[in-house]
């Protein structure tokens, strides 16, 4: 099957790969996918309108996380949180998305949702920060969902140092009613989090961030890092407390960062579900190997498996990194999960034709276009509609 893409020319697509669904997890890891939402292609989704959501689409397709063996990570930046998915329609995901995992058995070990600050944009003051997090916390403690810790924009214009996020997440830990996530999301992701935890300086803000966590350990379940700085995660794993999982958020390392020890909650699994869960199983084997001969070509067939989905990775992740949802989304439409390309705040037109058409190829060519015959139509429809 061939295909005419802006910048490739007349492109030949591989042969497509079966990735069977597990249903069961992965035994090594506890591993999230962070999972998008689908906009009503019929509603008012224009920048800074409330969020209109496709709910039947946005659950169906956390059912096929689930079908996968993921967990799923909820209402999270790869939700458009801070972009577009205003409280309202993130109250409705997280009770949604509970009630589905529910249905299938213990919503705490299925899904975990993000708990913030955004629907305070104005708090500006400690109390009122602490506040609007213990809100968010109680919403999605009230559905039986686990809860993880997201970074508060407001906190960072605030906070005077160290001692303020020490404050504010200390009382947040004593709202808990299990050990929660904290999610450290570094910049390029949300250039208005530079300096969390109380410093600039990354090696001053792990430090910050150590402390707060050895402080509290038995209420942490996991550290959620997203800098892209894979041997910073390396430093940062080897100093958590016994028992505290570092989720690697490295959407740039993410296979070498799994396979020596990082468990994942990762945007881009959202779209290369089916190979990471075909990985995790061979990395499971690997783990399990009486053999140092087994276990190598074990190793070896995950970094196969792997390896096309970190090129395709990287582009969804280039800068502007936090664009990187519409990569996600079109990759979503491309295989049938939602019925247009379409996001809520209009987000779909944040990436140029250029970038999605090197999108189209390189999910191609890990093995990611699910149904050639619909992702090559649905492409050559967007390159009709650009006038190509």
């Amino acid at each position: 099957m061939r295909i005419d893409l802006p910048g490739a020319g007349a492109y030949e697509l591989r042969e497509p790969t079966p990735w069977p669904a597990p249903g069961t997890p992965a035994t090594s890891r506890v591993v999230y996918a962070a999972a998008h939402v689908v906009a009503d292609p019929l509603g008012d989704n224009t920048p800074g309108s409330p969020a209109a959501v496709d709910w039947d689409a946005t659950l169906r397709f956390r059912h096929h996380l689930w079908s996968y063996g993921l967990r799923v990570a909820d209402a999270m930046d790869t939700a458009q949180r801070n972009m577009g998915l205003d409280w309202a329609a993130t109250k409705e995901l997280i009770r949604r998305s509970a009630a589905e995992a529910r249905s299938l058995g213990d919503p705490a070990t299925l899904v975990a949702c993000g708990a913030g600050t955004d629907h305070a944009p104005e708090a500006a003051d400690l109390d009122t920060i602490t506040a609007a997090y213990a809100e968010q916390i109680e919403t999605v403690q009230a559905t039986g969902a686990g809860v993880i810790i997201m970074a508060s924009r407001q906190l960072a214009r605030t906070a005077t140092g160290p001692a303020d996020y020490h404050r504010v997440y200390g009382k947040l830990f004593g709202l808990a009613d299990r050990p929660v996530i904290l999610h450290w999301l570094g910049e390029m992701f949300d250039p208005r989090l530079a300096g969390y935890w109380g410093a600039r300086d990354v090696a001053a803000a792990t430090e910050s961030f150590l402390e707060l966590i050895h402080a509290h350990a038995p209420l942490v379940d996991g550290v959620k890092v997203s800098l892209l700085d894979e041997e910073h995660e390396v430093g940062l794993r080897a100093a958590l407390p016994d028992g505290v999982r570092l989720y690697t958020g490295d959407d740039f390392n993410y296979p070498s960062l799994i396979r020596t020890g990082s468990h994942a909650l990762l945007g881009i699994f959202d779209a290369i579900a089916p190979a990471a869960a075909a990985a995790l199983r061979v990395l499971d084997a690997a783990e399990s190997a009486e053999g140092a001969t087994v276990r190598e070509e074990l190793l070896e067939a995950y970094d196969v498996i792997l390896a096309p989905t970190v090129r395709l990775s990287r582009k969804i992740f280039e800068a502007p990194t936090y664009h990187y949802k519409t990569g996600i989304v079109f990759l979503a439409w491309l295989n049938g999960h939602q019925d247009a390309f379409a996001m809520v705040n209009g987000a779909q037109s944040a990436r140029s034709l250029l970038h999605l058409s090197e999108v189209f190829r390189l999910a191609d060519q890990a093995g990611l276009l699910t149904d050639q015959e619909l992702a090559v139509r649905r492409m050559k429809a967007l390159l009709a509609v650009n006038g190509l």
